[in-house]
């Protein structure tokens, strides 16, 4: 796929990796839709640097967790842009849920949010590019469904219906719409890991460091603009991580 002029929506695009993510599209002439909860100072500093490089952008505040948010941010994209083209859901949360103190509210938060919100996704602007004749999705797993850690029992129960939802959705909108996941390692690390901790995550990854968001980019225009041959897939760019 050509990016240029094309529109990609990134939920969750206004921090962190998605607004690098969402960078590098808008680099290579892409319109940007970023879609934030809470964070409304990052989403109007995001447009302004993507306007910045002479593409459109557009910050929806909407909650992927709710059909009527998924439709608002559809919505507010066709009518500044025409359609969409492309869809990264990228929103998520992480935080830990020791069973001796995890609530149900807990597990609802994390299914809404890691599962639900990208179910909606791949099935609302599903059916738009499947009318439009052609789309790339792509969702975000996570290395460790296969090997998760404790105190985090709901995260990873919503992170691995994310490989079946995006096999379910390339065969549901196949042809015409190719639907992919990446499951990231270490990336970023959290904002309270200690130096030692951050040393000991990169010392167990087979490739020596912590992975940065260029390498989750770099993956994302892989499936978007590199190829339109590969659908259903889940890619792992964890350093080696899943082998180690």
């Amino acid at each position: 796929m050509d990016l240029q002029g094309a529109t990609v929506v990134v939920t969750g695009g206004a921090r962190r990796v998605g607004r690098h993510v969402a960078t590098r599209l808008a680099e290579r002439g892409a319109n940007i839709v970023v879609n934030y909860r809470t964070s409304a100072d990052e989403a109007r500093e995001a447009v302004e640097d993507f306007t910045a490089l002479g593409v459109g952008a557009l910050a929806v505040q909407a909650d992927v967790s709710t059909k009527e948010g998924v439709e608002q941010i559809r919505d507010a994209a066709v009518e500044r842009f025409g359609g969409v083209d492309v869809l990264l859901n990228n929103a998520s949360i992480y935080f830990e849920t020791p069973l001796d103190d995890l609530t149900e509210a807990d597990f609802d938060r994390n299914i809404a949010v890691n599962l639900k919100g990208p179910y909606l996704g791949c099935w609302l602007f599903g059916l738009h590019m499947r009318e439009r004749g052609r789309g790339k999705i792509v969702n975000i797993a996570d290395w460790a469904v296969d090997r998760p850690y404790v105190n985090y029992a709901p995260y990873f129960v919503a992170k691995g219906g994310i490989v079946t939802l995006t096999r379910v959705f390339a065969k549901e909108l196949a042809p015409t719409v190719m639907v992919n996941a990446i499951a990231p390692g270490p990336i970023l690390m959290p904002a309270d890991f200690s130096q030692e901790t951050i040393d000991a995550v990169a010392a167990a990854t087979p490739l020596g460091r912590i992975g940065h968001p260029e390498d989750i980019a770099q993956t994302v225009l892989y499936l978007v603009e590199a190829t339109d041959f590969v659908t259903g897939a889940v890619i792992p760019v964890d350093g080696g991580r899943t082998v180690s």
